[in-house]
């Protein structure tokens, strides 16, 4: 029998609609009879009892919400009906939860690049970054030019990485430029990178240099343009050294202990927390039980979900870092004199999320039920295995580039919606439902809605993992595939 709903947890108040439910069609849920009072698309949520005004609203086994309105059994539940319980900046208690998880090491491996410091890569590049936007146009006739010159081999790629910063800015917004910039210089899934600086901007390249601390001198070359007479010339003879030396290096055999992967979703919808994001919780704590790694970021959508994940901190330094790590968000939305809880966008209510709560609470299952082993601000780099919290705000490619910059490998991004959208590691897209998989073949790389085909989550889960493990071997997504990468730094100041 075809399913139609899904009532997620027993204390539930709601169930979500499976397929498009027609008004007066009758849904059996756990022997209770219930008429439709109106057509609730799939995704989306129905009463299953009568609320009063103010009643809260039960998904995922907590309050997601309260009625706005009387609502009915069997009427459509979604963001015209009910409203976030949630308001201002809240005190927070450390309550460890800590599950114990068995999940057996398997001793799996896959195929990287060794890098001289002992850091593993996924991929084999040659990056060219530009200090300042300035300089935008050398380094995208730069790459062109090495490329036609090498007809794309030797390398897994080479990619120029245009973006409007490096200069006119000030504070934490300078300091967050030269601190994505050098961790994409430090990233081990380039094989060389040459940095092309203009001159006169504010991230001069000595300082820069000196901030990189300790790199590759062999691998990472430096240009300041204003200083050389052809720069197009100058250019080219370091790239080809580069590439030289990079088109050399080899893939061995790598323990999946030293993979780092990032969490990401984007255009989520009422299947977001059912198929695609527990998917990437059951891989997250796979990937930890081997000894690997596992990034968590877009902070304001933890926002009603924080309490999950504070307490799951391994000690109570960790949890105030996370207290920090969601306060100091919180105070970015009202030093802007913004809504700290104005979400979820007008994509998710389409596709049937409707609170920040549902969201939020849909959002963190991304990251399974492993312990919190580390917390990290914006622009830092991974120091810890397993499990660890990142500062960056919501917005796709903001996120996507903060999760790379810390040193993952590649970002798995969630959508219920689709995207096609790369940052500048491999950004693999799984869909929560297979209508966006089947009309979307040329942005889905995986396809999580076969869950609400009945097939168990765990194999589902193993396909997951076998399909990663050849990513990191190489096989590219479909965001390499088609060459949709791209770089967002997060701006919060002013602009001189």
């Amino acid at each position: 029998m075809e399913t139609k709903y899904l009532k997620i947890n027993p204390a539930d108040n709601v169930a979500v609609a499976i397929l498009n439910l027609s008004a007066g069609e009758t849904i059996s849920v756990n022997g209770l009879d219930i008429k439709l009072n109106e057509d609730v698309p799939a995704g989306h949520k129905f009463a299953l009892k009568d609320f009063a005004v103010d009643d809260h609203i039960v998904k995922y086994g907590y309050a997601i919400g309260h009625a706005i309105t009387p609502i009915k059994q069997g009427d459509w539940v979604n963001e015209k009906k009910i409203k976030t319980n949630l308001s201002g900046l809240l005190e927070y208690t450390y309550n460890p939860a800590h599950e114990t998880l068995e999940i057996a090491n398997k001793n799996l491996t896959f195929k990287g690049y060794k890098r001289k410091n002992g850091d593993v890569g996924v991929r084999n590049e040659i990056w060219i970054i530009p200090t300042v936007g300035c300089v935008n146009g050398i380094v995208n006739q730069l790459a062109d030019q090495l490329r036609r010159e090498t007809e794309g081999k030797g390398v897994d790629a080479i990619v120029s990485f245009p973006h409007n910063y490096g200069c006119s800015q000030l504070g934490d917004d300078h300091e967050n430029t030269r601190k994505i910039l050098r961790d994409m210089v430090l990233h081990p899934n380039a094989g060389a990178v040459f940095v092309v600086g203009l001159g006169c901007e504010n991230n001069q390249l000595p300082a820069f240099r000196e901030f990189l601390g300790e790199y590759d001198a062999d691998r990472v070359a430096f240009m300041e343009t204003q200083k050389v007479g052809d720069e197009f010339e100058e250019g080219m003879a370091i790239l080809r050294d580069l590439y030289s030396k990079a088109s050399k290096d080899v893939r061995v055999d790598v323990p999946l202990s030293e993979l780092r992967v990032g969490l990401k979703c984007g255009g989520s919808d009422g299947f977001s927390g059912i198929t695609a994001n527990p998917l990437l919780g059951m891989f997250s704590d796979f990937l930890i039980a081997q000894g690997g790694t596992s990034v968590l970021t877009e902070v304001p959508e933890m926002f009603g979900a924080e309490t999950i994940l504070m307490n799951r901190c391994e000690n109570k330094e960790l949890f105030e870092q996370t207290v920090h790590l969601i306060n100091d968000f919180k105070d970015y939305f009202i030093r802007n004199e913004q809504p700290i809880y104005e979400n979820p966008s007008p994509g998710n209510k389409a596709g049937g999320i409707s609170t920040l709560e549902e969201k939020s609470l849909g959002c963190t299952q991304k990251c399974g039920k492993s312990v919190v082993k580390g917390v990290m601000k914006y622009g830092e780099r991974i120091q810890t295995k397993g499990l660890n919290l990142l500062s960056a705000p919501g917005n796709d490619l903001v996120a996507a580039t903060t999760l790379a910059a810390s040193g993952c490998h590649m970002v798995l991004f969630t959508t219920g919606r689709g995207t096609p959208f790369g940052t500048f590691v491999p950004t693999m897209k799984i869909s929560t439902n297979s209508n966006l998989a089947n009309n979307k073949p040329g942005w889905i790389d995986f396809n999580a809605g076969v869950i609400l085909e009945n097939e168990p989550m765990e194999k589902t889960c193993e396909r997951f993992t076998d399909y990663i493990i050849k990513v990191a071997s190489g096989e590219p997504v479909n965001n390499e595939k088609k060459n949709y990468r791209e770089i967002a730094i997060f701006k919060t100041g002013v602009t001189l």
